[in-house]
């Protein structure tokens, strides 16, 4: 060849040798001998995955195993990782594949910083359907998105009232005269008053003297929440009326959890029902709501809201007006209180809805017959594994109790209902999420998180209907979540989270600013 007279002896020996490995080993550009490599390479990482997973090797080759009907995809465009169904392998993937942090955008964008709401859409006419006037009949399964995008919102004013008391948990009686700053996620409504409840009992004073720096935990009166209208013309013609909201947090003192315990059914009032029953509630929340503050400066929970009510009506009697009332946990149980409390304030009351989260049951079947009469209508929002909600009174599901009236045992039941002090009885109608149904939760997430407001938020946010998985389309921020139930979001997520938020001076989750969580 004319090349070797170009090249010195040792170099031409080894560019023969060279060429002599080159044809032994087949240009990579070959097809045959490309696919081999790869599928060695394949090879190699499916057994580096399988010791990782600690499975055992599949029989058959991985392209070859049969899907379930449930994680079927199209096959149009499939992807080689898609056809290896890596759901059913890994535990902590059986979640709707759709819902995979597969796609690692969509997950930085459930992360980000900036929070990303769901459209609000104009209610008009529709305003009344939405508040309750027909129970939300056809509304909740599948879940309207317009009603999903109010309860959240609704959800967003108890955590301001939450943060607003934990940034300052003390109480003096100079404050307790004029409205707290609240922070409110809404800036078209406007505080107007805040509320106190006041516990009937009280701790010696040496208690106090233990620990001088948590003495909000023992005092009798504690802010509770606050009074707010919405002052935006805006947000006024969407809504389709004014509203006035009343937003009650959760308990967080020790004389809270202690009226908690007492858990006696009372009579509310000495009027029977027609049906034939005296309303009874809980001892315990009667008297946050009913006790007025030491030397009468604190007017008691319900004095407060009937009056500034009744004041606001006042103001805005030639508008269209509507009275929002919610709650969580203490506050969800104090807010059905309110509400039967303001349908007796004035002959004609706007129409008065109330939206709870995990609330307890309150009184007995007479009470809660004493609020459908009065045209209260309730929406309680309950988690499947949530305790609270079926607490206090006998641990049955009302599915049990509707079972056993319907099977013969009414009248026994009825007996029961009104000689029995725990005989309780939810109110309104139902819209139950599941803690299972979240692709980002544990399945067996703890107590706490069960009850936890922001985690009810985010099952909400992720509510389609009763037989359906996760919304894809999911909104609300991941951030408070990871911040608060850490130890509950499963470790896929919150691996990948610290590496996913888009502000690279956040490193500690713990840092993130945010509503501080409900002390459940």
């Amino acid at each position: 060849m004319q090349i070797g007279y170009t090249l010195p002896a040792p170099k031409l020996q080894l560019f023969q040798a060279r060429r002599a490995a080159f044809q032994c080993s087949g240009s990579p550009l070959n097809p045959q001998n490309r696919a081999q490599k790869q599928e060695n390479i394949t090879t190699k990482h499916l057994a580096n995955l399988e010791k990782l997973l600690q499975t055992e090797p599949p029989k058959e080759p991985p392209d070859q195993i049969p899907l379930p009907k449930e994680h079927h995809l199209e096959t149009r465009s499939k992807g080689f990782f898609e056809r290896l169904n890596l759901a059913g392998v890994w535990r902590e993937m059986k979640a709707a594949e759709e819902m995979s942090p597969r796609h690692l955008n969509r997950l930085r964008r459930l992360l980000s910083t900036s929070p990303e709401y769901s459209p609000r859409n104009n209610l008009g006419i529709r305003w009344r359907e939405y508040h309750g006037s027909n129970d939300w009949t056809g509304l909740l399964d599948p879940l309207d998105e317009n009603l999903r995008r109010e309860v959240v919102r609704f959800g967003e004013f108890i955590q301001a009232a939450y943060h607003c008391f934990h940034s300052n948990p003390s109480m003096s009686m100079e404050e307790a005269q004029r409205p707290r700053h609240v922070a409110l996620p809404d800036k078209s409504y406007k505080v107007t008053k805040s509320l106190y409840s006041t516990s009937s009992m009280g701790l010696p004073s040496w208690v106090d003297g233990m620990a001088p720096d948590l003495g909000w935990m023992t005092q009798r009166s504690s802010w509770a929440g606050y009074v707010a209208v919405c002052d935006d013309r805006r947000e006024i013609q969407r809504m389709g009326r004014r509203d006035i909201i009343i937003a009650l947090r959760g308990t967080a003192t020790c004389l809270e959890w202690a009226e908690n315990m007492r858990d006696l059914l009372v009579p509310i009032s000495q009027e029977e029902e027609e049906n034939g029953g005296l309303p009874k509630v809980e001892c315990g929340f009667l008297s946050l709501f009913k006790t007025r503050g030491a030397n009468g400066h604190i007017p008691s929970l319900a004095q407060s809201v009937v009056d500034e009510v009744q004041r606001l009506i006042q103001k805005y009697k030639d508008e269209t007006l509507s009275i929002t009332i919610t709650g969580h946990s203490l506050g969800a149980a104090l807010a059905l209180l309110v509400g039967d409390e303001l349908s007796a304030c004035a002959p004609n009351m706007p129409p008065i809805a109330v939206f709870s989260f995990g609330g307890p049951r309150v009184g007995n079947r007479a009470f809660a017959n004493r609020l459908n009469s009065r045209n209260v209508k309730v929406l309680r929002v309950v988690n499947s594994q949530d305790v609270i909600t079926r607490v206090p009174g006998m641990f049955v599901s009302e599915e049990l109790d509707n079972k056993l009236r319907s099977s013969g045992a009414q009248k026994f039941l009825d007996a029961l209902d009104k000689s029995m002090p725990w005989a309780y009885a939810h109110v309104g109608t139902e819209l139950r999420v599941d803690t299972k149904m979240s692709p980002f939760l544990k399945p067996h997430a703890d107590v706490a998180c069960c009850h936890d407001l922001e985690a009810y938020l985010h099952l909400v946010d992720g509510f389609l209907a009763s037989n359906c998985p996760f919304r894809a389309n999911a909104k609300r921020s991941l951030l408070k979540l990871l911040n608060e139930q850490k130890s509950n979001v499963k470790r896929l997520y919150t691996s990948k989270a610290k590496g996913l938020i888009l502000n690279p001076e956040i490193h500690n989750l713990s840092a993130i600013p945010s509503c501080l969580p409900s002390p459940s």
